[in-house]
C-alpha cells in the first residue's frame, strides 16, 4: 500500500468587497508527495539559516521572509524532481462568487471541493493510504468548522482505502510551509502579475485552475 501526502495552504481573505486590503482571488494550493523528505530538507535548510543568524525567531513564511531567504527556500524547493512533488492550485475570483458562496465557510468548502475532486482523479487510487493536512485558520470555532468541511470533502471524494485529515498551524510542519511558499508564488502571479518567483518552481506546478473563468 503506497502513501500519498497532500499539504495545503490558502491565500487571500474572505472579504468580498473591492476596497483596500481585499484580495481579488481566494487561492487554494496543495503540495502532493509520496513521502515527507522535502520537509526534512527544508528543516535542514532552516537550521543552516539559523547558523547564519537568520530566521531565529520563527519558521519560514513566504510573506514575511526577506528576499534573500525567500530565494534560498525557493531554490531548495526547485531541486525537487517533478515526479516526486507536484503543486496544484485552484483559483476563485471572488468578484464572480455566487450569493450562496459569499461567506468564509461556504467559500472555503467550495474551494476544497473543486480542488480535491480534480486532485483525486490525478493522483489517487484505491490502493493508496492518504494523509491530508490543511493549514488551520480562523477563530477556534471557525477552525472546527473548516476542519469538518475539509474532512467531509475528502471523505466524499477520496477513492483511497484509508484517509486521515489533519488541520494544523502552518508553522507546525515544514511541508505546510512548502505549500505556503507555493501559494505565495501563485498568488503573486495572479494578484500582482509578477511571474518572477513562479519561474523558479514552474516545473513543479501541474495545474492552476481558474474555477470561475
Amino acid at each position: 500500500m503506497a502513501d500519498r501526502y497532500v499539504f495545503a495552504d490558502e491565500a487571500g481573505n474572505f472579504d468580498f468587497s473591492e476596497g483596500a486590503g481585499a484580495s481579488r482571488y481566494f487561492i487554494l494550493t496543495s503540495v502532493t508527495v509520496a513521502d515527507c523528505s522535502v520537509g526534512d530538507q527544508l528543516l535542514a535548510l532552516r537550521r543552516d539559516l539559523g547558523w547564519r543568524g537568520l530566521l531565529l525567531d520563527r519558521p519560514p513564511h513566504a510573506t514575511y521572509d526577506p528576499p534573500h531567504v525567500r530565494n534560498e527556500i525557493l531554490n531548495n524547493i526547485a531541486t525537487q524532481p517533478a515526479d516526486r512533488l507536484r503543486i496544484d492550485a485552484t483559483i476563485l475570483d471572488k468578484t464572480k462568487a455566487p450569493p450562496h458562496l459569499r461567506s468564509d465557510t461556504a467559500l472555503y468548502s467550495e474551494a476544497w471541493r473543486l480542488h480535491f475532486q480534480y486532485l483525486a482523479r490525478k493522483v489517487l487510487h484505491h490502493r493508496h493510504r492518504l494523509f491530508v493536512a490543511g493549514a488551520s485558520l480562523g477563530t477556534k470555532k471557525k477552525r472546527r468548522i473548516f476542519h469538518q468541511n475539509l474532512t467531509d470533502v475528502v471523505k466524499k471524494h477520496s477513492p483511497t482505502s484509508t484517509h486521515v485529515v489533519a488541520f494544523w498551524p502552518a508553522d507546525s510542519d515544514p511541508c505546510i510551509q512548502i505549500a505556503d511558499y507555493a501559494n505565495w508564488v501563485i498568488q503573486r502571479r495572479w494578484e500582482q502579475g509578477d511571474p518572477s518567483a513562479h519561474e523558479q518552481i514552474r516545473h513543479l506546478i501541474r495545474s492552476e485552475y481558474d474555477a470561475w473563468s
